[in-house]
């Protein structure tokens, strides 16, 4: 009887999870339709704390978004414009490795660079940025371009992107991130995204990333049009793929933003689906070691919520972010290592430093 109060409605999930059983869409869909919101806080805490402890991620990373013009102008995108479009930018190599510079003097141990699909650039442009910024910043991990981008290279150079991935690889290349995913669906693509690359290509572009061992992040963005199927289906690919290569870090589930969007009339994700959605990430990607909860795009309090929802990484320093603020995101720019350190031991829990690929640069225990 007690165990029905505990997890009412997921009794059953719970017994799956205490045999170690794994879950299924059913039963995925049955954690995101449950309103025990604790009762799914409980599980999910108590899976993350079986697979890290109870240490929480961050690194000291900052982003740099080389353009914001982009031929393919999706309609979940407030980022994007138009070659010429007032507020349009592109940085010259120069300037990419300058700001690079200026962060690793800062000490950053992770630079996180994406763009637009540009019409006009050409692939040296994309090759000597990461040549320049790597002699730059030789000890600096380079995590850039999405496999929409990368599968744009492949077109632009009219070769297999396998050999592109190869070739970014030799010029220093350390990590790729996760967006472009969004939802495999591809009901949801055609609305949202029509012009971007299909599920199965991201897929793809990952696998072949993983066989030459670069790893990588998945993204899973949510709060716009999926339905709770869509959701939990795109959970399972990334799963199965997962099974298959072993080649994902971390999954960055990310709210949708829809100021300045084709969407602008959508609602934004509440704290409870953002709590649900982490939750349910959690314990369906049992094979994925970190769940991020990303404050830039939930809120630094909604993250460090998260944290007793199965999350443990905050991600991190960040300090300059266009792509979730052009949207409307009113999370600040950036969050100080003593900020992302207290939001974690406000919780009793281990902050750990980690560079791209979560080995420990410091541990940061409670006093």
């Amino acid at each position: 009887m007690e165990l029905e109060s505990i997890f009412k409605g997921i009794v059953d999930v719970h017994e799956k999870i205490v045999n170690n059983e794994r879950l299924n869409r059913i039963d995925g869909l049955k954690l995101i339709q449950t309103t025990n919101l604790l009762g799914l806080g409980y599980l999910a805490n108590e899976r993350r704390r079986a697979m890290t402890g109870d240490q929480v991620f961050f690194n000291n990373n900052a982003h740099i978004n080389y353009s914001n013009v982009c031929k393919v102008r999706c309609g979940l995108c407030a980022f994007g414009k138009d070659p010429g479009e007032k507020g349009s930018y592109t940085m010259s190599i120069e300037e990419v490795v300058d700001k690079a510079g200026h962060f690793a003097d800062l000490g950053v141990t992770e630079l996180h660079i994406v763009g637009g699909i540009h019409p006009d650039l050409p692939f040296s442009y994309y090759l000597d940025m990461v040549h320049k910024v790597k002699d730059r910043a030789p000890n600096v991990s380079i995590k850039a371009f999405t496999a929409a981008e990368y599968d744009y290279f492949a077109q632009i150079e009219n070769v297999p992107v396998l050999e592109i991935l190869k070739t970014f690889k030799q010029a220093g290349l350390s990590f790729i991130p996760g967006g472009g995913a969004e939802n495999f669906s591809p009901r949801v693509r055609e609305i949202i995204c029509p012009g971007k690359l299909s599920g199965e290509r991201w897929l793809e572009i990952h696998r072949l990333a993983h066989q030459l061992n670069i790893p990588t992040n998945a993204n899973l963005l949510y709060g716009i049009i999926e339905t709770d199927e869509e959701l939990i289906d795109h959970l399972l690919a990334l799963r199965a793929l997962q099974d298959e290569t072993q080649g994902f870090y971390a999954l960055i589930p990310t709210a949708f933003h829809p100021k300045n969007t084709k969407f602008e009339n959508l609602p934004q994700a509440s704290a409870i689906r953002t709590l649900k959605v982490i939750a349910v990430s959690r314990l369906i990607l049992d094979n994925f070691r970190f769940i991020k909860a990303y404050w830039v795009s939930s809120s630094p309090q909604v993250a460090q919520m998260a944290l007793s929802f199965g999350a443990n990484d905050l991600d991190g320093v960040v300090r300059e972010e266009k792509i979730y603020h052009t949207a409307g995101a009113s999370s600040p720019q950036m969050q100080t290592e003593l900020q992302l350190i207290g939001m974690i031991h406000e919780l009793g829990l281990e902050a750990v430093e980690r560079d791209t690929y979560y080995n420990v640069i410091k541990r940061l225990r409670l006093r």
